[in-house]
């Protein structure tokens, strides 16, 4: 289903939306997030000058066109969509992966393929970070760059080829198709601490999910849509096991879970490996208010995935607990992209914490019953979100490059 929707008044109803953030002024530093508009800054100070059109929230009309490349590179879009097709009839696992990647390329200093770098010289990548050692599809869009330098040498930025290709996938695997302005350029440096720290995870409760997002100018029904990502997918049982056994040290299970579904989720992942128990990740996110559930704290070596599925690591041997995961569309392939999860939500079977945590708020449990009843509203407002999360804080020329390999900096 092809959306057309204007960016243009996407994009000025991204700035009218964005909140204001009060914190008070007993807040420690270590719980102040850090609204990487500085870093950004920086890294425009760095490649060229902060006044060629950049702006974080998305407004980059001016310079992001539709079928930019239709001159110098008018095959462009369709070799990435050839490609994306070939490689989806082989693994249909390509869409959560390349969803996931995405999600954590543009959550972190905007969509300008920082999370594709190699580390070098000393200097740490965000693929090394904790939150994303367990990401793939890296060589998917080598795969895809590669074929795009034969045909057009310099001229499609690995930000677009990112961006394109999972509009690509999510089509394939049975979401909306979306369109998508184009000329993106790409981010000469990486941000491993940031990625490090300011990923949303799965064991945040609802405050801190809905401040991350906010701080990226996401809206509550925004976020909601968003995270119905997760109906795609695997996700390890690691990052919910303590919900099964040990939620919050109590060793009970989350009272929240439907009990059929925790059978279900016990005869899949077996307590044969310590959960998450160790001093948590040090927040940039607000602390969650008194009255909010515990959540889960996961360990700084756990490789927490971010609010995006498909979780999964290299094959390993069938007797490590590592194996363990589960299909987030436990209900089926086929069986409705998004509308099971939220119904899923409704009924107490979120998988992860941070799925389940929508249905306490308002106005986001608001939006998981109307989404759980309306597919075609889901798939609308799911289209939506996603252009504006792939025009969050682009590089646009003269700031950035074109990498030749999208590992390496030019």
């Amino acid at each position: 289903m092809c959306v057309l929707i204007s960016l243009k008044k996407e994009n000025a109803e991204t700035k009218k939306s964005f909140p204001t953030m009060n914190l008070s002024p007993s807040s420690s530093a270590s719980s102040i997030p850090r609204p990487f508009l500085f870093n950004k800054a920086k890294k425009l100070q760095e490649v060229g000058d902060s006044s060629s059109g950049y702006d974080f929230y998305g407004d980059s009309s001016s310079s992001l066109e539709y079928d930019f490349y239709r001159e110098s590179c008018p095959e462009a879009e369709k070799i990435i969509r050839s490609r994306v097709q070939d490689l989806y009839n082989r693994q249909s696992d390509i869409a959560p992966w390349l969803l996931r990647l995405v999600f954590h390329d543009c959550f972190i200093e905007g969509c300008d393929a920082s999370v594709l770098l190699d580390a070098i010289d000393g200097v740490d990548s965000e693929k090394e970070s904790p939150p994303n050692e367990t990401l793939k599809g890296f060589d998917l869009i080598d795969i895809i760059k590669s074929e795009l330098e034969e045909a057009c040498p310099g001229l499609v930025s690995c930000a677009d080829i990112l961006v394109l290709a999972t509009r690509e996938s999510v089509a394939l695997a049975g979401g909306p198709f979306y369109p998508l302005q184009t000329g993106r350029r790409d981010s000469t440096m990486s941000f491993s601490e940031v990625a490090t720290y300011d990923l949303p995870t799965p064991f945040d409760d609802l405050p801190k999910t809905v401040a991350a997002f906010a701080l990226r100018g996401f809206n509550e029904q925004e976020t909601v849509s968003l995270l119905g990502a997760h109906n795609i997918g695997k996700i390890h049982c690691k990052f919910f096991l303590s919900r099964l056994y040990n939620f919050d040290g109590t060793n009970k299970p989350d009272p929240t879970l439907d009990i059929e579904f925790l059978d279900l989720l016990r005869s899949r992942c077996y307590n044969n490996h310590t959960s998450s128990s160790a001093s948590p990740l040090p927040s940039m996110s607000p602390s969650p208010s008194p009255s909010s559930s515990p959540s889960p704290s996961p360990s700084p070596s756990s490789s927490c995935p971010s609010l995006s599925p498909s979780s999964v690591v290299d094959p390993v041997s069938p007797s490590s607990p590592q194996v363990q995961r589960v299909e987030m569309d436990y209900g089926g392939k086929g069986s409705g992209f998004g509308t099971v999860y939220y119904r899923s939500l409704l009924q107490g079977r979120g998988i992860l914490y941070v799925d389940q945590q929508l249905t306490l708020g308002e106005e986001t449990e608001t939006w998981v019953r109307a989404y759980a009843s309306d597919a075609s509203l889901f798939r609308r407002d799911f289209a939506k979100a996603m252009m504006k999360l792939s025009n969050l804080g682009v590089l646009i020329a003269p700031t950035g490059q074109v990498r030749i390999h999208c590992s390496k900096t030019v």
